[in-house]
């Protein structure tokens, strides 16, 4: 008797530690199988100085849509973090202050990968480096430069911000730069150098020499026509989507997903509500902030714009990023409500504008970017612990593992490689 009770016994301590395993490790599904076979590269991660610090930095889980938690929550291989700068006056002063600020985002980005994570998320400098990065385990970091602003006149800093390792850069952001007219002068039809100045131009040059991707978010469609024109190299939107789904002068319209494809280039489709879907965004957004402002109002908590928030130190931010939590938990069933009447922007309208750019110009020139901490995120993807959402929709779709790889960024390595070889001409002819 004795004896058929430790047999008894026995059997339940196996098949519970059998259990607990199965528990550990369960069946993954086709997506999940997927995501983890293939490279995830977001092309375009903002970043604040202030989370790259010895005492708070991206190995914590920071106040911000990406970290390194979240990267592996969420399966993402590969950030882009971005040393973006505002534009400013085209003067002296305007171009030491930007170039100082572009050296400070470099200078963070470093510290990240050499001081404070090295055994976790290493730079890379070459399609090659992201791949063989990917192979060892750890996260990859790359750095793309938006807005040639803090250029300033001097085509010497093309090459130093290559060697801190710029691979893409744009030549102008929300307003006219020295290098480049923006998409803003749709707006009141004002434009500065009726696309690209001949410092723009010299620019491209410098950029098709040393190997950086020449990246058309943000310039006018005039500018992007003289940059497919011009460029040696295929060229790359970082952050943008289809204006055929969505009327916004920062996505793309048919003519300009053609220069893309004529030169070899890719589009990096961009997880940013507004650009995706205005109407679904403006409307669900009204109504969340309306909601917001009455609990708000209620429990004593301000609710600040994203323009009021940018305003603030990081301290301040920090700070309110705490506030706005509370503020949300406690709104939490009337934004549940909210949704139910006013669907917010989700992964769905997202990979419709994938679907579209492959549909008009091919599977071999689409990617993914978030615009994360820039104002990027949609509902299924609002940080990088959600990545997965994104394949889940593709193999929802239909899109095979093949597709799914070139599309989450053998098509942006594709490009690189591209642009390095013809680099490597340029410099042996030279």
């Amino acid at each position: 008797m004795k004896n058929k009770t430790r047999i008894a016994l026995l059997t339940f301590v196996i098949a519970s530690i059998g259990c607990k395993q199965n528990n550990l490790s369960p069946k993954m599904t086709e997506a999940e199988k997927i995501h983890k076979a293939v490279i995830t590269i977001d092309t375009h991660d903002d970043i604040d100085v202030g989370n790259f610090t010895e005492e708070l930095n991206y190995t914590q889980k920071t106040n911000s849509q990406v970290n390194l938690p979240n990267m592996n929550a969420g399966g993402l291989d590969v950030s882009w973090f971005i040393v973006y700068t505002g534009q400013d006056s085209l003067t002296t002063r305007g171009f030491a202050k930007a170039a100082q600020n572009a050296i400070d985002k470099f200078d963070a980005i470093h510290r990240l990968v050499s001081d404070y994570a090295p055994d976790q998320i290493e730079l890379a400098l070459s399609a090659a480096d992201v791949r063989r990065i990917w192979k060892s385990g750890k996260k990859v970091a790359m750095i793309g430069i938006e807005n040639g602003y803090p250029v300033g006149t001097d085509l010497s800093n093309v090459k130093k911000f290559f060697d801190r390792g710029g691979r893409y850069m744009s030549l102008a952001h929300n307003g006219h730069s020295q290098l480049s007219d923006s998409n803003t002068g749709e707006k009141d039809g004002v434009y500065l150098h009726n696309g690209l100045s001949e410092l723009g131009r010299q620019v491209i040059d410098e950029m098709n020499y040393y190997g950086i991707m020449v990246d058309i978010s943000h310039p006018s469609k005039e500018a992007i026509r003289q940059m497919a024109e011009g460029s040696k190299a295929p060229i790359m939107a970082s952050h943008s989507s289809a204006r055929a789904l969505c009327n916004h002068s920062r996505n793309l319209d048919d003519e300009q997903l053609e220069w893309v494809k004529e030169s070899g280039g890719v589009v990096q489709t961009v997880a940013f509500s507004s650009y995706l879907h205005t109407e679904k965004h403006n409307a669900y957004h009204a109504a969340k902030d309306s909601v917001l402002k009455a609990v708000g109002k209620k429990h004593g908590i301000p609710v600040l714009d994203k323009y009021e928030m940018r305003a603030l130190d990081f301290a301040d931010l920090q700070s309110y990023i705490e506030q706005r939590k509370e503020l949300l938990a406690l709104a939490a069933a009337d934004i549940a409500a909210v949704k139910e009447e006013y669907p917010p922007v989700s992964v769905s309208d997202f990979v419709d504008h994938i679907d579209y750019i492959k549909n008009k110009i091919g599977i071999d020139h689409v990617g993914i970017s978030s615009d994360f901490d820039g104002g990027g995120g949609i509902e299924g993807w609002q940080d990088a612990a959600e990545t997965l959402n994104v394949t889940k929709e593709l193999v929802k779709r239909g899109y095979t593992q093949e597709e799914i790889e070139k599309i989450w960024g053998g098509n942006l390595l594709r490009v690189m490689e591209e642009v390095e070889a013809v680099a490597q001409k340029l410099q042996s002819e030279s």
